[in-house]
């Protein structure tokens, strides 16, 4: 059995990420793709995300592969803001596919949550949340000719009814899940615009998901409110293969929190030093984390430039309205510490939040 991925991203349709010039290789997708060909099948990958046009995918469709997979890289925060031209591009793939007889399959946030629309659209079956591995048994039981209703976190369409199964269980062990599939994708077309317009080349990597946090601004998480992490060890053994084998400088750590773990950081900053690894990396932390312990000093000393902090407001009012759990004294703290090591700090901050007045603001501004 075969079976074709893709991803539901196109750099070039979002136009303000585009002028950035800060692509990144769909890294969920290429992992979801090692987990299918780990179990056996026939995996190929066709590469969209520096396409402007989703009829791009069409050539690779003319090999009539029997499975077609729109899969979002969901450790890319742009895919989880359901742009309505990304998902008509999902539905101009899915259309296309069907035209070549292909059973569609999807996972992204937008489909989880508004699957009726995929399936007006020619999608056969969607894999809700995280989707390695529904979606490896899902391929499986179709293959043998079994009830997909058995398969846990899919929604699809039977008799003309709508089934949706339960949900399925987050991933807890990380490490047992394979690397990404980076053979499957050339990364020379992103190593180029990074080289073009910043002069360095960044990769990213997941080394967490979930986020165990109630802001109750936040949509729901992909992972889960479960917080789930790889080792120390396995990370860095994948910044060692991707420093031997494509030569990154930099590396986005595109978790929603990274190093949550008490001692985490400290381990992975061994790690890298005792292989004498050298490179640079941006994370998204909280300020209250950054406090713990001596965790801005690893961060440091294993290569951190940029952190980017859930700041979200100046004002005490607010961020308790948020249910954020951190004070504006933590935020100058953490502030004053990151750039005492040379560590570039980065906000992210609200506008308009319920209840929020000028003087609020003014206190975010100030």
């Amino acid at each position: 059995m075969n079976v074709l991925f893709t991803q539901g991203y196109l750099y070039p349709l979002d136009e303000k990420q585009w002028s950035a010039k800060q692509p990144y290789p769909p890294l969920g997708t290429l992992q979801a793709a090692a987990v299918v060909r780990n179990s056996g099948f026939d995996v190929n990958f066709v590469d969209v995300g520096l396409s402007d046009n989703p009829n791009s995918i069409s050539k690779a469709l003319a090999a009539k592969p029997e499975y077609f997979v729109i899969y979002d890289d969901g450790f890319n925060y742009l895919t989880k803001m359901c742009l309505t031209v990304m998902r008509q591009a999902a539905f101009t793939m899915a259309s296309l596919a069907k035209q070549q007889n292909c059973i569609v399959i999807i996972c992204s946030s937008d489909s989880t949550d508004h699957f009726e629309k995929y399936f007006e659209h020619g999608v056969d079956y969607v894999v809700r949340g995280e989707g390695e591995e529904t979606l490896k048994e899902l391929l499986i039981y179709l293959d043998r000719k079994h009830d997909p209703t058995q398969v846990t976190g899919v929604a699809f369409r039977k008799n003309g009814e709508t089934i949706e199964t339960p949900n399925r269980a987050v991933i807890r062990d990380l490490d047992q899940i394979p690397m990404a599939a980076w053979d499957m994708i050339d990364l020379k077309p992103y190593q180029d615009i990074w080289l073009k317009y910043h002069g360095y080349f960044s990769l990213n990597i997941a080394t967490t998901r979930g986020c165990p946090f109630k802001c109750n601004w936040c949509a729901k998480p992909i992972y889960g409110n479960r917080y789930n992490s790889r080792s120390p060890i396995s990370v860095v053994n994948e910044i060692e293969h991707l420093l031997k084998s494509f030569s990154p400088s930099h590396f986005w750590m595109c978790d929603d929190i990274f190093g949550l773990k008490p001692r985490w950081i400290q381990g992975f900053n061994s790690e890298v030093k005792a292989r004498g690894l050298k490179f640079k990396y941006k994370i998204q932390s909280r300020v209250d984390l950054l406090l713990e312990e001596n965790t801005i000093e690893a961060l440091a000393e294993s290569g951190a430039e940029t952190v980017w902090v859930g700041a979200e407001s100046g004002s005490q009012k607010i961020l308790d309205a948020m249910d954020k759990g951190t004070t504006v004294n933590q935020i100058y703290e953490a502030t004053r510490l990151l750039k005492s090591k040379g560590i570039q700090t980065a906000f992210f901050l609200q506008f308009g939040y319920p209840g929020e007045d000028q003087a609020e603001i003014k206190k975010t501004l100030n």
